[in-house]
């Protein structure tokens, strides 16, 4: 569509203001993330169709897929307005109960309704569940909203309008200012001042510069950046566009992993749509400036997060880093001025084009403005993704948010960080969340994922699982990280098997902080984190498995005996009758009893007793 200007954005606004609002209809709002696509969404939604036509109400009641909605652990969810009533794991079978008892009869259907897990009382409106009421969508404001497959979606909600401020009212100066003014920090892991980042490649000489979006995201745990593609991908456009025009450049690329195949559809989607519009391409909106992104689908290596590694990928190399400086500001991608901000960064930007940076550092702390987005999972009730203003401290975070640990376990340490991260402790509960404080407790903020542990965790074999990860992601350039992670991880496995020896620790120790100043690049750099962190607080535990044999958690199956306390042992046959091999004998009202020949220690008899009855 050429020629589309500023008023042709107002225009569809206006067109659609009573769908912005939910008034004239019914609207049904099902999660249409990858998350509640494996539990059977699809299904669920076309027996909703389906169902509708029956009853003759499809020309009242609309039907919409979003993007993900968050609560990833309740999935297949819904939400329906007016009403804001949240419907969690449904069924095939629910959907006739739903249309008649609540869209035809006014009614709720209490048993599809979220139960709080403290209080046992259910919650009908989506904006009073704890896991909804305390966190702050900026960006994440279109999440569950919007149909994340239709442009016109995105731009009743006020999409390209930043852009457009942008393009129309302001110069580069002026856009980077307003980033500065912002205090936006990357959200990839590192926190450095975004329009810092672009005012240095705003002055680097040169025609040809680049924007890049990483969209990698490997840590285990992380699923931030999936999750807004799929929910908002116009939002991640529309922050390059304005990146592109800052630094002024006109061409992108969003490295996105081949593993997220319905992230890559929605922004090829998104695209498509935004070329037609003349969002992207030539002479965007009348304003005379020209930029167009293609994607660029990374193979799943972690090191490909690295900006120097990813931007070697894309040239069609191997995806390693390089030695800096040069910076990429200065030489990034084929040699020339480039960028690289995150998903989650970008999602940022035309918020505050349109609102302003005063309006953006609002919120946060001195040092870590704005909000932050994060991957709750683990031992944890409410699983999901959830945004908060930095500054919010984990209790909140785990257990106002989280819902608390399930099955009344005791909450032991949660990783932040992800494998480049660190295990913080109870003791360290109230720690805001921003990324001066978390890094004073030997953590990192990361990308975002957050891993709760409960104490039936061993912190000796969560290191052993991050540092096997760290090594076997090493892209191997520099010897650090190629072979320090690679003994690392031995002496872990090691202690973990029962052989572990004193000197085992100081090795653990030094090795850690040599790897850490020397490695080339900073996830090599920051690879110990998990190791340095667990001797920091649970050194105990590490003392226990060399000089006792003894895993306190009970997970080294190496140093598990697998026989059942028949003092302990109530006969209940839980264990017997969830054991994989059969090697547990039991008859009702028998004490049981496990045969090691059979035994092939599997933790499922351990995990399913509820009386500690074995050892």
């Amino acid at each position: 569509m050429p020629n589309f200007t500023i008023d042709d954005l107002k225009a569809i606004k206006a067109r659609q203001a009573d769908r912005l609002a939910f008034k004239g209809k019914t609207y049904l709002l099902i999660c249409g993330g990858t998350g509640c696509h494996a539990t059977g969404s699809l299904k669920v939604k076309e027996a909703l169709i389906n169902e509708l036509a029956a009853k003759q109400l499809q020309d009242k009641v609309e039907v919409v897929e979003t993007g993900c909605n968050g609560f990833c652990a309740m999935g297949p969810l819904m939400v329906v307005h007016p009403g804001d009533i949240f419907y969690q794991k449904m069924t095939i079978e629910d959907i006739p109960v739903i249309v008649q008892d609540h869209l035809i009869d006014g009614k709720p259907v209490e048993k599809l309704l979220y139960k709080d897990p403290v209080t046992k009382k259910h919650i009908a409106e989506q904006t009073q569940i704890p896991f909804f009421a305390h966190q702050m969508p900026r960006a994440l404001r279109n999440k569950g909203l919007i149909n994340p497959e239709s442009i016109d979606d995105y731009i009743v909600r006020d999409g390209y309008l930043g852009a457009a401020r942008a393009l129309m009212d302001m110069t580069p100066e002026e856009i980077i200012e307003q980033m500065k003014v912002a205090g936006l920090r990357g959200r990839g892991g590192a926190g450095f001042p975004t329009g810092v980042k672009w005012d240095f490649a705003r002055k680097s000489p040169g025609d040809i510069k680049y924007v890049l979006c990483n969209a990698d995201e490997g840590d285990p745990g992380a699923f931030m950046d999936r999750s807004i593609l799929e929910a908002d991908p116009h939002a991640v456009l529309e922050g390059m566009i304005i990146a592109a025009r800052a630094i002024n450049a006109h061409k992108g690329y969003i490295y996105a992993r081949t593993e997220y195949p319905l992230a890559i559809q929605r922004l090829q989607i998104a695209i498509a749509q935004a070329k037609e519009r003349g969002l992207l391409g030539e002479d965007i909106l009348g304003s005379g400036f020209n930029f167009d992104i293609d994607i660029y689908q990374g193979a799943g290596a972690f090191v490909c997060g690295e900006e120097t590694a990813l931007m070697r990928s894309i040239e069609g190399r191997r995806g390693m880093p390089r030695p800096r400086p040069p910076f990429p500001a200065v030489k990034g991608l084929w040699e020339k001025p480039t960028i690289l901000n995150n998903v989650e960064t970008l999602s940022n930007v035309p918020q505050i084009m349109l609102n302003g940076g005063a309006w953006y550092a609002s919120v946060g702390t001195a040092t870590s403005k704005g909000t932050k987005v994060f991957a709750l999972s683990g031992d944890v009730n409410n699983i999901g993704l959830v945004e908060v203003p930095m500054g919010t401290t984990l209790r909140t975070l785990i257990f106002d948010i989280g819902g608390g640990i399930p099955k009344k376990r005791k909450f032991k340490a949660v990783q932040l960080g992800g494998p480049s991260g660190g295990s913080i402790p109870a003791e360290h509960l109230d720690t805001p969340v921003d990324y001066e404080e978390i890094a004073k407790v030997g953590a990192i903020m990361g990308s975002g994922g957050v891993i709760v542990m409960d104490d039936k965790t061993c912190m000796v074999d969560m290191a052993r699982f991050f540092m096997d990860f760290i090594q076997e992601e090493s892209c191997g350039k520099c010897t650090p990280c190629r072979e320090g992670t690679r003994r690392l991880l031995q002496l872990l496995e090691k202690i973990c098997q029962g052989r572990g020896e004193p000197d085992d620790l100081t090795a653990l120790e030094e090795l850690s902080y040599v790897i850490r100043e020397t490695a080339l690049c900073g996830l090599g750099q920051t690879g110990p984190n998990p190791v340095l962190s667990a001797l920091r607080y649970f050194r105990e535990e590490f003392e226990a498995h060399i000089y006792e044999h003894r895993c306190p958690a009970k997970r080294c199956v190496d140093l598990l005996k697998f026989t059942i306390d028949p003092d302990v042992c109530t006969g209940c046959g839980l264990c017997a009758k969830a054991c994989p091999v059969q090697a547990i004998a039991w008859q009702k009202k028998e004490k049981a009893r496990i045969d090691i020949e059979k035994c092939i220690k599997c933790l499922t008899c351990y995990d399913k007793c509820k009386f500690g009855a074995i050892d």
